[in-house]
């Protein structure tokens, strides 16, 4: 890697709600991977979620997929990198990848995959202070960011206390080449499911999505491999989703646009988990 780039002064993102024009409070940028694991009989793939502790401020006790906020590091580390992205997508490939070896111990998105020791040495250092591109650069990792599809994102434009700019990536690992192991620290469990395992097991209550995750989990459930799943992506912009509240049916509905690919497109206001 080449020397580290200055860290940028702002991470955070402000915008304007499309619908009235009015400014939005400022969001802070974030990342996520949907990881799809091969099933082993060659079924419909499983993917990671992870269940956030109850004390956590957002989603907490919802079921997502591991992600979390951009930090400075990612942005230094993406503009070390030789990748052709727009320096945000990198930025924020970079820290979907780094999350997911902190919450779950998993490796996505490197050239070649480190092994399992050297990734548990990395999340306990993370866990202890440690900078992740300072762990990269010492272990030699290269990254393959190209491995990580764009898939969707999404912004709430209402201006509550933590306004998160999410992008969701799809992934792929094999079937049963890693062992996954909970942070015990955000999460307190993290488990394999199908798309739609996960959302039976929401309408059961054995489990919570907030509304995106279940607007995700719905389009995802229309896909039987994660080459279906990045063909369909590639065919709708990862353009940034607002949710917005409409009546309907006499009632307010938490909806979003409906040319982005979801087959469920809204929710009553009194149902939906807005994390």
């Amino acid at each position: 890697m080449a020397d580290p780039a200055p860290l940028p002064k702002d991470t955070h993102i402000q915008t304007v709600d499309p619908r009235t024009g009015e400014p939005l409070a400022q969001a802070t940028p974030a990342a996520t991977i949907i990881v799809f694991r091969d099933a082993a009989d060659g079924g419909v793939p499983e993917l990671l979620m992870v269940e956030r502790s109850s004390k956590m401020v957002f989603a907490g006790g919802a079921v997502v997929f591991p992600g979390g906020r951009v930090d400075p590091d990612d942005h230094r580390l993406a503009a070390s990198l030789q990748h052709g992205l727009d320096p945000d997508d990198a930025a924020a490939r970079i820290a979907s990848i780094r999350e997911t070896i902190e919450e779950t111990g998993l490796g996505i998105g490197f050239a070649v995959a480190p092994e399992g020791e050297a990734l548990a040495a990395a999340r306990a250092a993370m866990h202890a202070g440690a900078v992740f591109s300072d762990l990269c650069r010492d272990a030699g990792w290269q990254f393959d960011l190209s491995a990580l599809t764009p898939f969707t994102r999404w912004r709430p434009p209402f201006n509550e206390s933590r306004i998160f700019d999410t992008r969701f990536y799809l992934a792929r690992c094999g079937a049963h080449d890693h062992i996954v192991e909970v942070d015990a620290t955000e999460n307190r469990h993290l488990f394999w499911a199908t798309a739609q395992q996960a959302l039976t097991m929401a309408d059961d209550g054995k489990v919570k999505l907030i509304f995106p995750t279940r607007r995700n989990m719905e389009r995802l459930a229309l896909f039987g491999s994660h080459t279906e799943a990045v063909a369909h992506a590639v065919r709708f912009s990862a353009r940034m989703i607002m949710p917005f509240i409409e009546e309907r049916d006499g009632a307010p509905h938490l909806c979003i646009p409906d040319d982005l690919g979801y087959p469920v497109t809204s929710e009553p206001l009194g149902t939906s988990m807005r994390g």
